[in-house]
């Protein structure tokens, strides 16, 4: 456990750093950040001190340890310039822990007009927490000759080959594929008309499916054909495996079932939605393609960002962004959601179940990518997907609780555990925020974004008794 402790104050101490570097650069919050970063690097450096001298190694049960403390130290750092400029600390902790899990719901208020170092940091932790502090940790684990590669599959299930022997090489490709969708974004936007402030924050918070902006009326803010439709592309590029990115780029095997469902089911979901709003409204073909397109991408790929109160619309478009909001990209991605492979899996497993019934003497397989899938597997998907849809029941009767009407509740924790952002309602919807909720609500749901982000079983584990006694 000293070496949890040792990567943490590690941890703390590379916020510190950021923060030093964040108030050098904008003058107006300066002292905050500064003050922040002392603070940070303060608290980090005595950890490191303190642990150092017995740190030992990083065993396999740690790593669940090391991947939930990371996510909440990280929070708990992001969140002290928050609290130091003027916010609460409830509020504070809430809009870090939104930011460092990539879901985007926000308390803030007047966003046209606040200071430029509090923007950028919001990017700054959404575009850490798209990447994940995981895939550092697998570049840095091996060269302390404590391995690494368990970290990526914790905080992100992807299960899939190695690309490289490497955990290392593998962190790097991918550190270089997301820096690189970063800068190609950020040109995107500024040919598009964005000033270079508005289009590095926004293209930190597209390719990290993030959705903060820098405006009250998100990406709605830029009446641009252009800039939408490329962040369109920007969110649908942010939610595809960077294994797939990294074999491309390799010139190995592209093809991918997680991608390939994903896209046809984005087209074929567009597509629908836009005729029936054409039809119901008799609205401009193009530009409610445009709309429905941005929007469905954005809820899907978990972005957050909006460009019109889709809850105006229709009530049966209501429910469909709704539903939406729990699939999710792809594994291995910036996205957040239950993650296009489990649905695969489990579509395939129920299949498979009913052909059993049917066919009692048949030998029935169920194959992902082209190769079969054995019942751990399958079980493993049926249990989260099980717990998944449990923690999002569970928050939704908490907030009931807190007296939240019965469509904030439930959108509001379905939008928490996976990692969207605005939920429906007058309240949460796309053209409101949490700002109004109480504290006590504001808790739960970053506790939900919080299980969300890490996959529900990882921070799970850690209630069982029996595990604590293996760490022993």
């Amino acid at each position: 456990m000293h070496f949890v402790v040792f990567v943490n104050g590690l941890l703390l101490l590379g916020m510190g750093g950021l923060m030093g570097l964040t108030g050098l650069a904008y003058s107006g919050t300066r002292g905050v950040f500064l003050e922040a970063a002392l603070l940070s690097a303060f608290v980090g450096g005595l950890l490191c001190i303190a642990s150092s001298a017995r740190r030992g190694h990083l065993h396999r049960l740690h790593s669940f340890v090391l991947t939930s403390s990371a996510w909440v130290t990280a929070a708990a750092a992001g969140a002290l310039p928050l609290w130091l400029w003027h916010m609460t600390a409830t509020d504070a902790f809430f809009e870090a822990m939104s930011g460092i899990t990539t879901t985007g719901s926000t308390v803030m208020i007047g966003l046209d007009t606040t200071e430029p170092g509090i923007l950028i940091w919001r990017a700054i932790l959404q575009w850490l927490g798209g990447i994940g502090f995981i895939v550092v940790g697998i570049a840095l684990l091996p060269i302390m000759r404590v391995g690494g590669m368990q970290l990526f599959r914790t905080e992100s299930s992807e299960h899939g080959e190695k690309e490289f022997a490497s955990a290392a090489r593998f962190a790097l490709a991918t550190i270089w594929v997301y820096a690189g969708l970063t800068v190609s974004c950020t040109l995107v936007y500024t040919f598009g008309g964005m000033t270079g402030f508005e289009a590095i924050v926004h293209a930190m918070t597209t390719v990290s499916t993030g959705g903060y902006s820098t405006s009250d009326a998100s990406f709605g803010h830029f009446q641009s054909g252009y800039l939408q439709w490329s962040g369109t592309l920007f969110m649908l590029a942010g939610a595809l495996p960077f294994s797939w990115y990294i074999r491309l780029l390799h010139r190995r095997r592209v093809r991918s079932e997680q991608v390939q469902w994903l896209v046809s089911m984005l087209v074929v979901v567009i597509l629908i939605l836009t005729a029936w709003h054409v039809l119901a409204n008799g609205s401009p073909v193009l530009e409610t393609l445009r709309l429905v397109a941005f929007n469905v991408v954005s809820v899907v790929t978990t972005t957050g960002y909006a460009t019109t109160d889709y809850t105006t619309w229709e009530p049966f478009v209501t429910v469909a962004f709704l539903s939406l909001t729990a699939v999710g990209g792809c594994t291995g991605s910036t996205a957040g959601g239950a993650k296009m492979m489990r649905w695969i899996i489990c579509v395939r497993s129920f299949a498979s179940e009913i052909k059993r019934i049917r066919f009692p003497s048949g030998i029935v397989t169920v194959k992902y990518d082209g190769k079969p899938i054995d019942w751990g597997v399958q079980s493993g998907v049926m249990t989260f997907l099980v717990l998944y849809c449990s923690t999002i029941f569970w928050i939704a009767m908490a907030l009931d609780f807190y007296g939240l009407d019965l469509s904030t509740a439930i959108s509001g924790a379905l939008t928490a555990v996976a990692n969207v952002g605005p939920g429906i309602g007058d309240i949460i919807g796309p053209a409101g925020n949490f700002s109004s909720l109480p504290d006590g609500a504001k808790w739960v749901l970053s506790f939900g974004m919080y299980a969300g982000r890490l996959e529900i079983l990882t921070v799970y584990v850690l209630l069982f008794p029996k595990f604590w006694g293996a760490m022993a």
